[in-house]
This record gives structure tokens, sequence and C-alpha cells, in this order.
């Protein structure tokens, strides 16, 4: 049995302000949209733009309204069947007004009405449209929770201590590859696509100006985007190797696929150590070494992140020891360590 903590007054403030902002004035907002469409209709002799749009706003506001008003009911599953069965109601009028709903079961009605009936009838069409979604999300959001609850969280790698040595190493999976070659290669490919595209356009033109914009665009992402995401990706997951780095009391030890080095401190030039974003990496220089290993756009192990862990303190004592100065962004993701020259 959990112990639930008493509500304090913040958060009796927090939880009104929620519900003033989600439930409350979306609710008024839609009336009074649907109250102005309402004498719109009556006061024209057909449904003109403005007022259309009165009816879709204000059919959605108060679905707007009612989802969110669903989401904080207590217990849950109130607010789900509560949604739900909105939700198959709306549908089944709906349906039923398209069906059965003609002219001749107005015309027995007084304008007012019948003005009243076409308002919500159009209303309803995105008010049910944004309940189903609402229940989508529901359903999708207990999915992912399941998954998390059944999946570690991941993690970023972790320093180890060597077996036998002098300092700390971490494992990772990296890509082989220089900032400034990535670069290229991104613009190079989308200089591809562009052409490509843009040729496949003028080829086919007659057909594009019958498809309309949503439909090309659709077309050229499966045609000629996803075609070339995959061969990147493929060549991206050939240079990806199994690295591990390794601070010692006075050396740098590195080993990137079956090739290792050792870079005494005093002999190093440049250490860039960038943790996060798919940007992270470690950039090394001296000795006759020359290495850039990108680690956020390989695939990382199962339950690790593709990131690097936070440098050790020493190995900054060590560095700022051996003769190199070091620099810092501002949310300290960045760092790097350079010899002055």
């Amino acid at each position: 049995m959990t112990d639930t903590a008493p509500e304090t007054t913040a958060d009796r403030r927090i939880r009104a302000s929620v519900t003033r902002r989600f439930v409350r004035d979306p609710l008024i907002v839609g009336l009074v949209l649907l109250a102005a469409a309402i004498v719109w209709t009556l006061a024209g002799d057909d449904l003109g733009f403005f007022s259309f749009l009165l009816m879709l706003i204000g059919g959605w506001s108060l679905a707007f309204s009612f989802v969110n008003a669903t989401m904080e009911m207590r217990p849950v599953r109130n607010g789900v069947v509560l949604e739900l069965g909105v939700a198959v109601v709306l549908t089944a009028l709906m349906l039923f007004m398209i069906e059965f709903g003609g002219e001749d079961l107005l015309d027995g009605l007084p304008e007012g009405a019948r003005a009243v009936i076409v308002v919500l009838q159009i209303a309803a069409a995105p008010a049910t449209g944004w309940i189903w979604l609402g229940l989508l999300s529901r359903i999708t959001d207990l999915f992912r929770r399941r998954e998390r609850a059944m999946r570690p969280t991941p993690a970023p790698p972790e320093w180890q201590r060597e077996d036998g040595g002098d300092g700390s190493r971490v494992e990772f999976p990296a890509l082989d590859l220089r900032m400034r070659s990535l670069t290229v290669g991104i613009i190079g490919i989308v200089l591809v696509v562009g052409l490509a595209g843009t040729a496949l356009l003028i080829a086919f033109d007659d057909a594009v100006m019958n498809m309309g914009p949503r439909v090309v665009i659709l077309v050229m992402g499966v045609v000629v985007g996803l075609p070339v995401y995959l061969l990147l990706r493929a060549g991206l997951r050939r240079r990806t190797l199994r690295c591990s780095l390794a601070f010692g009391d006075d050396e740098l030890r590195i080993r990137a696929g079956s090739s290792s080095h050792r870079i005494p401190f005093s002999e190093l030039q440049t250490l860039v150590w960038r943790m996060r974003s798919d940007y992270a990496r470690v950039e090394v220089r001296g000795a006759g070494v020359d290495l850039s290993l990108i680690v956020g756009l390989a695939k990382p192990p199962a339950g690790r992140m593709a990131e690097l862990p936070p440098l050790p303190r020493r190995v900054f004592r060590r560095l700022e020891l051996a003769g190199l100065t070091v620099e810092r962004s501002r949310r300290d993701e960045v760092v790097t360590f350079r010899r002055a020259v």
C-alpha cells in the first residue's frame, strides 16, 4: 500500500490553471463559435465560407475541451470509456445523417431547428475525428509505457577500470569519419536528391500536375529520398567500428577496429570530446595519429545511448599538467584540449 502525498495549494493552483486553459476556455470558445455560426446561417440564405469555418473550428474546440476533460478523469478507465462511448455515438449519428438525413427529414422542421441541425452536423465531423485521435493517442501511449517498462532505460557508456592498468576505459561503437567528410557528403546528397527530383518532375510533368502537391511530395520521398537514405545508412553501417578509449597516468590508448594507438600526453596536440547529439565524437591528433570517431551516428548496443560519458576529473588534471589548455562549450557538452603553439 503506497502513501499519496496531500495536494498542496500550489498543486491545486496548477491543476486549476491547466483545467481553465485546456478545458474551460476551449469549451467557451466552441460554444460561442457555434452560436455565431447558427446566427450567421439563419441570417443568410445559404452556407458561406465564414460560417462553414466557424462550424469547423467550433466543433474542434468542443472536442478539444472534451478530450482534455476525459484525460483528467480518475480512474483513467472512466475517461477512456466515456471518450469511446461519445466517439461511437457521434460516428453513428454522422452515418445516420449521411444515409437518411436528407432534405426530406429536415423539411418538416422549423427554420431555426434546421439551422441548428445543419451547424451541429458539420461541426460533428472535426469533433469526431479529434475524439478518435485522442483515443488513438491513449492506445499508443499505453503500448509505449508497456514497452518502456519491459525495456531498460538506455544509458550512456560507462567508464570501467582497466584490469591491471593505470586508468579508466570506455567502449563504444563509432564511425571512422571526419566531420568535414560528413558535411561534404550531406551537401552532396542534398544536391543529388534535389537534381534527381527536379529531373523526375520535368520528365513526368503531366502526371505531376494531375497528382497534386501532397501526392508528389509523398512519391518523391518514396522514389528518391528513401533509396538514398537506405544507401547512406548501409554505407555508414559498413564504417562502424568497435572502439575503446583509455586514459592512463601519462598516455592515451585508443583502439578503433583492428588498429591500436598509444599517444603520450606530452605528444597530444588536440583532443575533442563531444558527449551528445548526432555529432557526438572523439577527435584525437598527436604522435602521428589523426583520428575522428563519430559516436552519435553509430548504432549503439542494446541498452546504451549513442553518446559519450563525461570525462573524469583526473583526466583534466593530467592533461593540464601535460601542457594542454581546456576549452568548454556553454553547456559543457563539448570539451576541447589544445596544446599552445
